[in-house]
Formats: structure tokens, sequence, C-alpha cells
């Protein structure tokens, strides 16, 4: 059941202004469907920069969307709570998604998001066998892999998942700490590597396969510990990410994500495909929380300041709560008796 919406006469007024214009509505549906720029805006809406820009200002001050900052560019999101932004969603599900306008708006935000993810994936391919080199150019991997292991600890897990496994690195890393581990990416040259490493290292307690990390073939409930490697900078909707894993730990289970903290090199968008300059402390916890896990442990690891590139890789570590469904069904049931 939807949540009950209780907002004063002028406010309801308030909102409806706000959204009561065709362009601004169409905003509002493209953004409750992921962040966008104002050049992804303006590409699909066909409109100029400044008329883009100005009804983007004043959804902002009606507190109907946010806007975050990433280097040089500036995404905007549909807000996720307010009474507000609840009148607003009822108002778009009365939409008909068959308009032609509104369908038409989304066909081009389909395409554009297959575009990024095409870019990236060519990206990719061409570097699958390097992909371990050019991971390099921030604190050294050997420093970011003794803190994931001294993060993670020494007690033995009976199931490791691995999502965007690249080169099976973290495989490898995690042998003999588990007992069975899946790696799992959509680049079929990245998942050819890393068996090739895997065999090479003689790693027979782990496999790779081809699936989408937000939508993988796998059972939920099932993995005591799941890690994201330097993967989340890569995606379009990186909390869409963490939900997926959120959704695969076992109770009790705990999720490591490794990447780098907020930056201002703008290159790598462009000779690195970066979709995100990193993230913030705030907005990962945010992304945690909404996941349904506890954070439990943040590391920050800075270069030495005689390196050349100022990246500074975090590790977060979660927790997935221990009570499982069928413990809190036991335990109600045990209270009615």
């Amino acid at each position: 059941m939807a949540s009950e919406i209780r907002l004063r006469l002028e406010e309801v007024v308030d909102v409806l202004k706000a959204a009561g214009e065709p362009t601004r509505l169409r905003l509002l549906a493209l953004l409750a469907a992921g962040d966008l720029t104002v050049t992804d805006l303006t590409e699909i809406l066909g409109q100029s920069q400044p008329r883009i820009s100005r009804h983007l200002k004043l959804l902002t001050e009606a507190a109907l969307i946010d806007r975050y900052q990433e280097g040089a560019w500036a995404y905007f999101r549909l807000r996720g709570q307010g009474d507000g932004v609840g009148l607003i969603r009822q108002v778009l599900d009365a939409a008909d998604k068959d308009d032609a306008v509104l369908a038409r708006d989304s066909e081009r935000l389909t395409a554009l998001k297959q575009a990024r993810s095409d870019r990236a994936q060519a990206y990719f391919s061409r570097n699958a066998a390097e992909w371990d080199a050019m991971r390099r150019f921030h604190v050294s991997e050997a420093e970011v892999e003794a803190a994931l292991v001294a993060a993670v600890g020494p007690e033995p897990v009976e199931s490791l998942l691995d999502l965007g496994t690249g080169t099976g690195r973290i495989l490898q890393l995690f042998q003999g700490l588990y007992q069975t581990a899946t790696g799992v990416d959509a680049s079929r040259d990245m998942l050819a590597v890393a068996r090739a490493n895997l065999d090479r290292t003689g790693v027979s307690t782990a496999s790779v396969r081809h699936g989408d990390i937000f939508n993988l073939p796998l059972d939920g409930r099932q993995f005591d510990l799941v890690t994201i490697h330097q993967v989340l900078h890569f995606l379009e909707a990186p909390e869409a990410a963490i939900e997926e894993a959120a959704r695969l730990l076992a109770p009790g289970g705990r999720l490591a994500i490794v990447d780098l903290a907020p930056h201002m090199l703008e290159h790598l968008r462009q000779d690195h495909a970066h979709l995100r300059l990193g993230f913030s402390h705030q907005v990962m916890g945010e992304w945690l929380e909404t996941a349904g896990l506890s954070v439990q442990r943040v590391i920050d690891l800075s270069p030495k300041a005689a390196q050349e590139t100022p990246l500074t890789v975090t590790i977060w570590i979660a927790v997935k709560p221990a009570d499982s469904s069928a413990e809190q069904t036991r335990r109600l049931a045990a209270g009615a008796r």
C-alpha cells in the first residue's frame, strides 16, 4: 500500500504549479528513471540547454529533484522522499505510458543508456588482457588488496560472489577463504581472461559466468560474502547494483566494495569510460542503508605524497541483518502461541 500523503493546500498548489508544465513533467518522468545530466536531458528532449536548466532550477527550488556535482558534471534525480515527491509519483503513475511524447522520451532514454553501456562494454573488451595493469594508476594494488583482506578477516566463508569479476583477481585473492566462489561479468572477453587466470593459478573451487550485474541469474540469500571491486564507477546506476548484491547476501552476510573516493580527474570519463568520479562516504552509506545493509567499516587508502595521481581508494564493508525471514516468521508464530 502506498504511504499516505499529507500536504497543506498551499503545498499541493506549489507542487502542481512546479510540475504543471509539459517540459517539466517530462523531466520529472525521465528523472524518476535514473540520474541524468543537463546534456543527457537536452539530447532526449531536443530543447536548448538554457531552457532545460531553467526548468531544472524551478524543480530543484520546489524540492522535487536533487542536484549533485561530480567534477565538472551535474547530475539530477527525482528526490527519494517527501510528500511532494509522493504526489508527483502519483501524477506520473496516472500518465498514459503510451502517450506519444512520453513514449518517445522513454525510447530516447533507453537508447542513451544503451550507448553508454556499449561504450563501457567496448572498453572492457579492448582492454581485457591489460585490465589489472590499468587498475594500478591509483594506490598500489598490493596495498588495496592487503587492506581488503584485512577488512574481510580470516574467518572462512562457505560461498563468495564477485560482481564484475574482470580478470578473476578477487577469486584468486580469497582462495582458501571460501569453499566455493562465483565470479560474474558482462564481458565475455573478460571471462576468457578470468578462466585462463584461474586455470593458471590452480583455483579449482571458483567458477565464472556471464551475467548482468543488475539482474543476476542467481537465487537470493545464498552468498556469505559479495565483493564489488572497482566496478561501480563504470555503472549508470551503481545503487541498483548494490541492491542486487544485497538481495544475494545470506542473512549475516557481508558486502565488500572497493572503489574510488570523489576526485576531479575529468579525463577518466573519456579515456577510461568512467561514468562516476568516485563516491563519498555519505552517498555510499545512503545506498547501503537503502539496500537494507549496515555499514560496518570504512577505510580510505590515500596515495603517497610523491604519487602523480591523487586518487584515494575507499573500502566499505557492510553487513546484512542476521534475522532471516524464516526466523522472523518462527518468532512471530511463537509469540502468537
